[in-house]
């Protein structure tokens, strides 16, 4: 036997009341649960006090380049997370022919970083996850095949609908991917070039997927002004092409939308009943992150970041840009309506010159720059080369707490990683319990523990995580349900959280007594 793990309050991940008892771990996998007397483990650890749970599963994560060079995590691995979900939103690593790699490497920036570290010519899925498991990383990761590589790879990057024989193409990557372990297809519908495909598109691949017992993710087209014909596109692709439907964090941005509330809850219900599987993720602030570039209306980025580096030298396009963002696109989630320019803040930049500018929001970078925050902002992009991320702030308070109490809810961090990122990149998971819990107990720490583990291993199809049980993998957390909290904030986000002791993976002791250490304990979470 390795490791013991006496007196806890077992919550197992199911949602069942806790209860008292022992946990053994042999060879990676829990052993037995109950009374233990035997003594000859090679490790004993003593809960007495504290909770023992099933390791978080981050279902949407931006950890994709990061893990190949830093692979031991420590703001998800010190925060519970033991599985992170990959390639979200529709723009990730792989696949990636190698005539693309270094406008993709553009297009990527934004949301998962940049990197010269690396090898970038693995081309496809097995490629890239063969690199991860090469490089030995600290926690497990499942992989989404990214919609927007996918229609790369098939048609490029142009601003068009796909034909017949293009189709026919995306369908056959999405089988080569998923056989090659993708546990589903993600898109991001406000990202280049997922953003120019249209419904019949996405019911066409989201067939394979469905064939292939899949999940379908997806950042839908509007979360604001056009939310609800956004979410009948997605429920109409899950009703005609059979797949299970996954809504990537999930929210209502602006002030003029958040009275939608109850439709979007209505719409929900009636999905559920015509039999299509919906489920969301979702992170516990009324703040989101993303790249800049996501403030730019769709045409800009027609053909990918280096046409859209052009469009930002050409005045007149420039003018267009700013006409577009004062006066809306329907169907366009247009940030700085809804968040405002003292609303987004930048968190990362590449370049030293503009590394000032990073906790600033745009008002505040227009009065530095003496321009219309506007034109600081166009001026920002072009000179980053689109690499630049940023927080904007959009929800509510009262909403938030209605989604989190939703049976179809749970919990992701959406961690951007560079710079000075948003604070659920280090506490999303804790910040849960501390703060819908034990502060304003909106749910009871069973089915919180719940929606972070078992819930979201059903969605992705872990079929041997999230939950403590005999036989099943040993990612177990220890914590203190008295005193686990969020510490980060937006003005210090590199904070840590209090209140996790111990964090193990796959039978290892990464986190030991609060202390991380370093050890490629992970491994790749293949679909089946």
């Amino acid at each position: 036997m390795d490791l013991i793990v006496r007196n806890g309050r077992i919550v197992d991940g199911s949602g069942r009341k806790s209860y008292p008892a022992d946990l053994a771990v042999c060879r990676g996998r829990i052993s037995h649960l109950g009374k233990i007397d035997r003594t000859d483990a090679k490790r004993v650890i003593d809960a007495r006090g504290n909770v023992v749970c099933p390791g978080f599963i981050d279902t949407h994560s931006h950890s994709d380049l990061k893990l190949l060079e830093d692979p031991f995590m420590p703001s998800k691995i010190r925060q519970g997370v033991t599985t992170e979900i990959l390639g979200q939103d529709g723009v990730s690593m792989a696949p990636l022919p190698q005539k693309f790699i270094t406008t993709w490497r553009k297009n990527l920036a934004g949301l998962d970083g940049e990197s010269n570290r690396i090898d970038w010519t693995y081309e496809t899925t097995a490629g890239y996850l063969d690199l991860l498991e090469q490089a030995g990383i600290g926690l497990n990761v499942g992989y989404m095949l990214p919609h927007g590589n996918l229609r790369m790879e098939a048609m490029g990057l142009e601003n068009r609908k796909a034909g017949r024989t293009e189709l026919d193409c995306m369908k056959q990557i999405v089988r080569r991917e998923m056989d090659a372990g993708a546990l589903g297809v993600s898109t991001g519908l406000i990202y280049i070039p997922c953003a120019y495909a249209d419904t019949e598109e996405l019911i066409e691949i989201c067939r394979v997927v469905a064939q292939k017992n899949g999940v379908f993710v997806i950042h839908q087209r509007s979360e604001a002004d056009a939310i609800l014909p956004s979410m009948e596109e997605v429920i109409r692709i899950g009703k005609e092409s059979g797949v299970r439907v996954h809504f990537s964090h999930m929210k209502i941005c602006g002030k003029k939308n958040w009275f939608k509330l109850d439709t979007v809850f209505e719409m929900l219900e009636k999905a559920r009943a015509e039999g299509i599987t919906v489920s969301y993720d979702q992170y516990p602030y009324v703040a989101g992150s993303t790249m800049l570039g996501a403030l730019l209306p769709p045409w800009a980025h027609d053909g990918g970041t280096d046409e859209l580096l052009k469009r930002l030298t050409d005045t007149r396009q420039r003018a267009r840009m700013i006409h577009d963002i004062n006066n809306g696109i329907y169907g366009w989630d247009n940030f700085v309506e809804f968040a405002g320019l003292d609303g987004i803040f930048i968190t990362s930049v590449k370049t030293e010159k503009n590394k000032g500018l990073i906790g600033k929001n745009l008002e505040d970078i227009g009065a530095i720059t003496g321009k219309h925050p506007l034109q600081a902002m166009l001026d920002l992009i072009l000179e980053e080369e689109n690499a630049v991320g940023m927080v904007d702030f959009y929800g509510r308070e009262k909403h938030v707490i209605e989604f989190l109490k939703r049976p179809e809810q749970n919990v992701c961090t959406d961690g951007i990683l560079a710079g000075k990122p948003h604070p659920r990149v280090y506490g999303a998971f804790p910040r849960v319990i501390s703060e819908y819990v034990r502060k304003n107990p909106v749910l009871t720490l069973e089915d919180a523990i719940r929606k972070m583990t078992s819930k979201p291993a059903e969605v992705f199809g872990l079929t041997d995580r999230g939950l403590l049980k005999e036989g099943h993998a040993a990612d177990i957390v220890i914590l203190n349900p008295d005193t686990v909290t969020d510490v980060g904030t937006y003005e210090d986000p590199h904070q840590f959280p209090e209140g996790i002791d111990y964090v193990i993976i796959n039978g290892q002791v990464a986190v030991d007594n609060g202390t991380q250490r370093q050890l490629p304990a992970g491994i790749v979470l293949r679909g089946k």
